[in-house]
């Protein structure tokens, strides 16, 4: 099997990599930005009727955590539309009649209660925050939906992971989420001797984070089992921590024995996003990491990457 990763640089395409390395019978195209353009249409068709792949999985795509998609509202939503329509077209145009789209549960309506189950996709306001990525996201899902409902042979479906962290994160407070972030400003203050770190809001709001090597396990599955997988489908854990536990969890896993004091004038999101895990559980697989195993690698990777 030839499969293409978009996005291979990015951590949930590294990772991918990663999983798939130790894989036989897998040949797979990486290509990096400098290679393909993803935001040519012509580049991104030449590219696949040049290397045939027979398999595709679309994890490209700009993204960041709550400050760079409040800065960027017009980039997050025009590149990832863009991104999207070419790589789906493109993959239709050259004949490939599998692709698995990696999405995202923004896509969900701000307001929409937790569990968030699949057919809520559309029934309500997204969450302003985030807007521009969640409605670009929303069109490449419904996209590979039209393609699978209306060209014979063709199965184009998506995984919606919940919030993601892991090895090849991004840590820079200006680009990250939420739990590089946390990682990031725990180690600052344990290096620089610092008695405090500062949370944003009251720290109440809940999220579901899963390792992303576990996603790359999901992916790895999913080329065993694609004709069973639903035409979108969850990952998650089927659990959620309060932003007050991750960093309670971070500190502890780094050693560092401060206080939090937390910020009322910033923005948190949603209070509530858990994904239901239902159609997940029905196809077969489950994440394999804890909360503290999944930060342990995570912090590993950031001591021997970022602050080596």
């Amino acid at each position: 099997m030839k499969l293409l990763i978009t996005g291979g640089n990015g951590m949930v395409g590294r990772n991918i990599q990663e999983a798939l390395a130790a894989l036989p019978g897998v040949q797979v195209l990486a290509p990096a930005r400098g290679e393909l353009d993803l935001a040519s249409y012509a580049k991104v068709l030449e590219y696949f009727e040049q290397h045939k792949p027979d398999f595709v999985v679309h994890a490209a795509g700009r993204v960041g955590g709550i400050q760079a998609n409040m800065a960027h509202p017009v980039e997050f939503l025009v590149e990832n539309l863009d991104i999207g329509r070419n790589v789906i077209m493109a993959a239709r145009e050259a004949g490939v009649t599998r692709l698995l789209n990696m999405a995202s549960s923004c896509m969900y309506p701000a307001q929409a209660e937790s569990p968030l189950a699949e057919n809520l996709i559309l029934t309500g306001a997204l969450e302003p925050t985030n807007e521009g990525y969640a409605i670009a996201k929303i069109v490449s899902t419904r996209l590979c939906e039209y393609i699978s409902r209306s060209e014979a042979g063709f199965m184009y479906k998506t995984m919606v992971p919940c919030n993601l962290y892991g090895r090849h994160d991004k840590f820079d407070p200006k680009h990250s989420h939420l739990i590089p972030a946390i990682i990031h400003k725990v180690h600052m203050a344990k290096v620089n001797g610092l008695n405090a770190v500062d949370i944003w809001g009251n720290g109440t709001a809940r999220r579901e984070f899963m390792y992303a090597g576990d996603v790359a396990d999901a992916v790895v599955y999913a080329l065993g089992h694609f004709d069973s997988m639903p035409a979108v489908m969850n990952l998650g854990l089927g659990h959620d921590h309060t932003v007050n536990e991750y960093y309670e969890v971070t500190a502890r896993v780094l050693g560092w024995q401060g206080n939090f004091e937390h910020d009322l004038s910033k923005p948190v999101g949603m209070k509530r996003k858990m994904v239901d895990v239902t159609a997940q559980t029905a196809w077969g697989w489950a994440p394999k990491h804890t909360l503290q195993q999944g930060l342990e690698k995570t912090y590993n990777f950031y001591l021997e990457t970022v602050q080596a």
